[in-house]
């Protein structure tokens, strides 16, 4: 089964979905950009359990995904994932860039997640190149064989990213 893909510009902290994905550093410790905004909407207890797993496993390498709870947040879950900082090897930046959608999805699934909504990830603080990380994205999203999810919701801050999300999707629609 494939899961209908959707387009929203927005705020992912106001997304009403199962799960939503985020962008997170590393550290699992809150930052900038997505990661602030979830953070700080979602309150204490998402750095509370992010707290809980890095003391259990340590850091969060990039390309891996956990998972907390939403707290405040109007979702059930959030899936931290991190994202690769562009530094210009395309080949390996893409791969761990997919491998941040695959593994968020593949949680999502085990959870029983029917609506989940990413954010753009890597493209903000991270310069990963916009129209790179949205066909990733895209190519991701439509391979994964699901029997679980129902909805992908893609979330463009930006209209840049929104305008790159619309054309590459009005081909594969």
């Amino acid at each position: 089964m494939k899961a209908l893909i959707e387009l929203i510009k927005g705020d992912i902290t106001k997304i009403q979905a199962d799960a939503i994905v985020n962008a997170a550093n590393s550290s699992l410790l809150g930052g900038g950009g997505v990661d602030g905004a979830i953070h700080r909407a979602g309150g204490k207890q998402i750095l509370d359990e992010c707290i809980q797993i890095r003391n259990r496993q340590g850091k969060c390498k990039t390309g891996e995904a956990i998972v907390t709870s939403a707290g405040n947040l109007p979702a059930t879950y959030v899936i931290h994932t991190v994202g690769p900082v562009w530094n210009g090897d395309e080949e390996k930046g893409s791969k761990l860039l997919a491998n941040c959608y695959k593994n968020s999805l593949k949680l999502a699934e085990g959870l029983d997640i029917k609506k989940i909504a990413f954010p753009n990830i890597s493209t903000g603080i991270y310069h990963f190149p916009k129209e790179l990380a949205a066909k990733i994205a895209i190519n991701e999203v439509q391979n994964f064989q699901t029997k679980k999810i129902e909805k992908i919701i893609f979330v463009c801050f930006d209209e840049e990213n929104e305008a790159i999300y619309n054309e590459l999707l009005k081909d594969k629609q």
